[in-house]
């Protein structure tokens, strides 16, 4: 089954999927929150399984030194509407190192029978 991540800029999308693609899972990530077309994720990566990663304006500019404004994440997050609204799992990235994200992720896969390729 085929597994896309989406979220905010730093919230661990594409260390997520890297993580799942090494535990034997067909996962990847989707830079929705760049694009104006709110079902970007859909038409492109047609997922099985949709994962949402959130994140925190704090975290992500720790995470990405920088020192961005509210205004923008809000504007990502208006972006990823649909895809949250539309999501089978979501996970606040925030107090979470990439390890328990993954292992977060791959319990959920576990509890719908989605196993590894």
């Amino acid at each position: 089954m085929r597994i896309t991540i989406v979220g905010p800029c730093a919230a661990g999308k594409s260390t997520l999927a890297r993580n799942l693609k090494a535990r034997g899972y067909d996962a990847e990530d989707c830079a929705q929150e760049h694009s104006g077309v709110q079902t970007m994720w859909l038409q492109i990566a047609k997922p099985d399984i949709l994962i949402y990663l959130d994140v925190s304006l704090t975290i992500l500019c720790q995470r990405l030194k920088v020192n961005w404004e509210q205004t923008y994440l809000d504007e990502m997050n208006r972006r990823l509407t649909h895809a949250r609204e539309h999501a089978h799992f979501a996970i606040d990235t925030n107090p979470l190192t990439p390890l328990q994200v993954c292992d977060r992720a791959t319990a959920f896969l576990q509890t719908i029978g989605v196993s590894p390729q």
